[in-house]
């Protein structure tokens, strides 16, 4: 879609121009931690969350959790992968802890994300907790077609390996970047998609707690993929509480700014702040101030222009509610969004069997091609460090229980052997 000259930028375009400067976002991630506990120290308690009301029953996606089998792995013992099983191809992304790598299988020639990581790293900012939850959540994500999925984990003295579903139709914020915003339809289907991960998620017992435009992807064949879970946190029934302070600025609820205990509602707020940027081209209350942006989202009023449907207007309101209580989600979890009459259009049963027609469908020439993904990434060289020499060890002090081997494709592999 061409954008006219008189349009503002976009919030995505303006973040997209800046991205290359990594020391320079390092920095800024610093800044932004000493500056949000500053800021949440200096907030009063302004009333009691009334924590008895709050999502009072489980989502209907509740029935038949003991039902389901889990992922099992294969003895890591005789099947445990190293990193010369594949050929990394290249660089797709970066976390706090490495980079992610385009790889191909050697044996069964499939493509994989590879996310690897510096166990160095991890310990030193005592993060193994987290990424031991993200482990445990993406094997989750093979039985939800909208979630990303583990399929293979293992370690060397050095570095942990995820394998990972490649989702080759780019990031939500790529294409916010390069278009502004997208008509009302398109928005509808891709927050019905959204909804449905968290919901599986909540579930579970499962917040997200990070959901933006980069943290969902596009397939092939245009679904959404929910990725990225270090900053899930499990074990939190509907009703329970957490405490710590995390996420992306611009997609923080106002209870986890005012350093209230919080549950899986903040998920619903930030999917209002997705919903918000994707119809309008900015994140409801953002600031290139960062103070005065997490002021107006404890304060500032909502502004929803007339451009979207009464429907689209409702629907943010309900989710950016700052009284949980009353927040849509805040309950009856999923089943209150899919009631809503912004969700009209959508066969539930239908989308979660993937058989609505996505309204865009990526160009992709493959199953490895990158031609969504940023050039920041893949014009950088692949780690020479991703090919360790040394055997994958099947067990760490620091992280037991971390390798996983996909039994099914662990036998594809002994087949093409």
């Amino acid at each position: 879609m061409t954008v006219t000259q008189e349009r503002p930028m976009t919030y995505a375009k303006m973040r997209g121009l800046v991205s290359f400067f990594s020391a320079l976002l390092r920095g800024k991630k610093v800044g932004f931690s000493d500056l949000l506990h500053k800021f949440v120290a200096s907030q009063q308690l302004c009333q009691h969350m009334d924590t008895h009301k709050l999502l009072l029953q489980k989502s209907k996606l509740k029935k038949g959790k003991g039902k389901e089998s889990p992922v099992s792995s294969v003895d890591t013992e005789t099947s445990q992968m190293k990193p010369s099983d594949f050929e990394y191809l290249k660089v797709i992304g970066r976390g706090s802890f490495g980079k992610v790598l385009l790889a191909r299988h050697r044996k069964q020639g499939k493509c994989y994300a590879v996310k690897v990581l510096q166990k160095q790293m991890i310990v030193e900012r005592k993060e193994q907790r987290h990424v031991m939850v993200e482990r445990s959540v993406l094997l989750k994500g093979l039985q939800h077609p909208f979630l990303v999925g583990l399929h293979f984990a293992f370690q060397t003295p050095k570095t942990l390996y995820f394998v990972l579903d490649y989702i080759n139709g780019g990031e939500l914020f790529y294409h916010l970047q390069r278009q502004g915003s997208f008509p009302e339809l398109r928005c509808a289907f891709y927050a019905a998609e959204i909804a449905m991960a968290l919901g599986y998620l909540h579930s579970l017992d499962i917040v997200y707690r990070d959901l933006k435009p980069e943290n969902i992807l596009l397939d092939s064949e245009g679904h959404v993929m929910l990725t990225d879970f270090g900053l899930c946190k499990e074990d939190v029934a509907i009703g329970g509480v957490m405490n710590t302070i995390c996420g992306t600025p611009e997609y923080l609820a106002p209870e986890v700014l005012q350093g209230h205990p919080y549950g899986s509602a903040v998920d619903w707020w930030g999917l209002g702040a997705v919903l918000f940027e994707m119809l309008y081209g900015l994140p409801p209350f953002f600031s290139r101030n960062k103070a005065k942006m997490l002021e107006n989202i404890l304060h500032a009023p909502l502004k929803l222009h007339c451009c979207v449907s009464q429907a689209a207007r409702s629907m943010l309101r309900g989710l950016l509610e700052r009284d949980v209580s009353k927040r849509l989600g805040g309950i009856r979890d999923l089943v209150e969004l899919q009631e809503h009459s912004f969700f009209t259009s959508i066969n539930w049963d239908d989308l979660l069997a993937r058989k609505v027609t996505p309204p865009f469908i990526p160009k992709v020439t493959g199953p490895c091609d990158v031609s969504y993904i940023d050039r920041e990434f893949t014009l950088q060289p692949v780690p020479a460090s991703v090919n360790e020499r040394c055997q994958a060890v099947g067990t760490s002090e620091v992280f037991p229980g971390f390798s996983f081997t996909n039994p099914v494709e662990y036998m594809t592999v002994q087949l093409v052997s």
